[in-house]
Parts: structure tokens; sequence; C-alpha cells
């Protein structure tokens, strides 16, 4: 069994330290007091740039034994594309992990487009399809579609996609698109197709995954909550004839005593005293989203009421957008969660910390070696 490691690369920009998320990086908010910015510290320009940055986070996980890096796609980030073709330059083994939702553009353009980075980087990528939580943030996007629709959308998409890249001449007449005879031109038809990560927890959600999906992706959940989810998509899947692996996103506090992780923890947490707002409490209709909302971390008083178990804690979405669930521990207890995960069926992860370049050398060189499920999968690849 071989497990993957990715690391996600903030394309939103960072906060300088778990314990002060306020305090910034990159040019996505201004360059104040506290906060670090391309430039020097009177503003000045000193020819570094925020993608540069991004590029090191990159540099940084390759060199400490991640396998590639997810790539976000939000309203106020850069196009993930257009991330992926700069990093491909600026690394050797590095795979892009590129965040997308089907709807926002063409399947054929999509297929021309991935297999020309395919082509020009030796099969490095990846895609993470996002369906999307409904809501004001999908009407952002021009997308009115109701929470099945997209789903549909979603496999006809990836239908087309695949039909135009390896069985072309293809047609298809579907709700959403139709096509006739589409193709790729045979140099970009070589190229190997991505493998595909897919996001979703309703029962359409589900079904689009088992039909196309490599990996199931799943935000981190408590344990017996997520492997009932793995084992309902596996078995979609297999009464297609087909096989899924599975994997999970999740932040780490990693460090090297428990007492030191948690007093990370606490002074983040303390730290957003005021501000206690959950970004999955905005409208939608996300079950996945629904599911980390009922954590209620905007409601806990103090830090370790968050603590839902050995190590793992939902105070995460009040240091930083996204999932509430993630770890913190000492190296050797976050390797033993991330075991107990392989345990359950994960096959790969994607994991993040804060600050992104410094946590990914920490968890990369201190945590990853731990991982005995990943000392399996090593000693496999040496035989």
């Amino acid at each position: 069994m071989s497990i993957d490691f990715f690391w996600r690369l903030p394309t939103h920009g960072c906060s300088t330290s778990v314990r002060n998320p306020s305090l910034t990086r990159g040019d996505w908010v201004p360059l104040t007091e506290g906060n670090q910015a391309p430039g020097l510290y009177d503003g000045r320009p000193d020819g570094s740039t925020y993608i540069d940055h991004v590029a090191q986070i990159a540099k940084a996980a390759e060199i400490s034994g991640f396998h590639g890096g997810l790539i976000p796609s939000f309203p106020m980030t850069d196009d993930p594309w257009v991330i992926s073709s700069h990093l491909a330059r600026e690394t050797k083994t590095f795979r892009f992990m590129i965040a997308f939702q089907p709807g926002f553009i063409n399947p054929v353009e999509t297929a021309r487009l991935t297999a020309s980075l395919q082509r020009a980087t030796g099969g490095r990528a990846l895609f993470n399809i996002i369906t999307g939580g409904g809501g004001p943030s999908q009407l952002w996007w021009g997308d009115s579609f109701a929470h099945d629709d997209r789903y549909g959308r979603t496999t006809e998409f990836l239908d087309i996609l695949k039909g135009v890249w390896k069985e072309g001449p293809y047609s298809q007449n579907g709700k959403f698109y139709s096509v006739e005879n589409g193709q790729l031109p045979a140099a970009l038809a070589a190229t190997d197709l991505p493998e595909i990560y897919f996001s979703g927890s309703s029962d359409a959600a589900l079904q689009s995954a088992s039909k196309h999906a490599d990996y199931y992706l799943s935000w981190l959940e408590p344990f017996e909550q997520l492997k009932a989810k793995f084992g309902a998509v596996k078995e979609k899947t297999d009464a297609l004839g087909r096989k899924i692996k599975c994997s999970v996103r999740v932040d780490l506090i990693a460090r090297p005593t428990e007492e030191e992780a948690w007093a990370d923890a606490k002074a983040g947490f303390e730290a957003t005293a005021h501000k206690r707002s959950d970004s999955f409490k905005q409208a939608s209709n996300s079950v996945g989203a629904a599911r980390q909302a009922a954590f209620k971390a905007s409601d806990a008083k103090h830090y370790d009421e968050l603590i839902i178990g050995p190590n793992l804690w939902t105070g995460f979405s009040l240091l930083r957008g996204g999932p509430a669930l993630g770890i913190v521990g000492s190296y050797e207890q976050c390797a033993q969660k991330l075991d107990e995960l392989i345990a359950l069926g994960t096959d790969s992860f994607i994991l993040a910390g804060t600050p992104h370049l410094e946590e990914a050398y920490r968890v990369g060189e201190e945590v990853l070696p731990l991982v005995r499920g990943r000392q399996a999968s090593l000693s496999i690849a040496a035989e």
C-alpha cells in the first residue's frame, strides 16, 4: 500500500503564526505593522513577489517529502492553473492538485488545458473536483444551479473530459452539455489523465464520485463517522465495478511536546476572542459544511471545550477559514493519528499548518518519518 502526502498551498495569503492569526503574509492585505508582505519594511519593492513566496512553500514541501500540493480556488484567490504553470518551473517532482468547479469552464477546453500542462510537466497535474456548496459564494461565480443538478453537471463534465481525451472523436448530448466528435490532438491525447480527487458528502456527491473519482476526499471528521462515509462511497463504487481510494484533508499543530502544541492552540484561540465567527455558518447547502458547522466552535468560551478526543480539536476554523476539526499534539502523537486514519482506510492525505512555509519543513521532517503506514509503503517501493 502506498500512502501519498500532499501539502496545502495558501493561494489566498497566510498567517505568520498560529498564535496570532490576524497577522498575515503575502500581498492579500495591506502592509501594516506586524504584517509581512513582499517589499522592504518601509514599503519599497525588493523584487520578491507573492508568487515567489508560494514557490518557496512548494519547494519546501517537495524537499520535505510531500508528493505535491493542493492549490485551492476561491473567489479571493489567483487561478490554480496559472499558479501551477509557474510552480512547474520552480519544482522538479512536485505535483499540482488543481481545485476547480466544473461548470465554470468548458469540459473540452479543460481537457486541452490540462493535457497541455501534463505534457509540459511530465504528468504532474491532478484534479480536486469541487461541485460547490451553494449560497452567496456559488452566486459569486454566476452559478444558480440547484444542489443535485450541480453534481449531475459534474458527472457529465467528467464524462466529456475523459471522452474527448481518451475516446475521441467523442459525442454526447446530455442535460448540461453537448459535444460532437470532440477530441484532442494526438500529442495531447497521449498524456495521462490526471488523478481525480472528489469532495462532497451528500448522496448526489457520493453517486458522482463513485463513477469518476480515483480518490474520495473528505475533511477530517470523528473517526467512526469518517469510516462510515468511506464505506458508503466504496459500496457505491464497487456496484459500478470500480475501486476508489480515500483521502483526508486535515490541519496539524505539531510540536516537540504535547504541552507546546496545546499552548499554541490555546494562544490562537484566545487571540481570536474578538471575532468568534465560523466560516461554515454562512448560507450553504453543502452537507459536508453542515457537518463541520455542527462542532459550534464559535460558542466555546475556552479552548479545551473544543477537544473532542485525544489530540482532536475543533477550533481550527477560528484560526483560519476552513474546516473545524484538526490534530494537535507532539510529533509522535500526530503521526499516531495519521496511522489511525490509515487503518480506517485512508490512502492519501492533504496536510496543512500555519505558517505554511515553516510547517511544511516541520511536518515533513518531524511527523511524516514517524508514520508507520508510510514506512510500510516505502519498504514496498524499495523492493
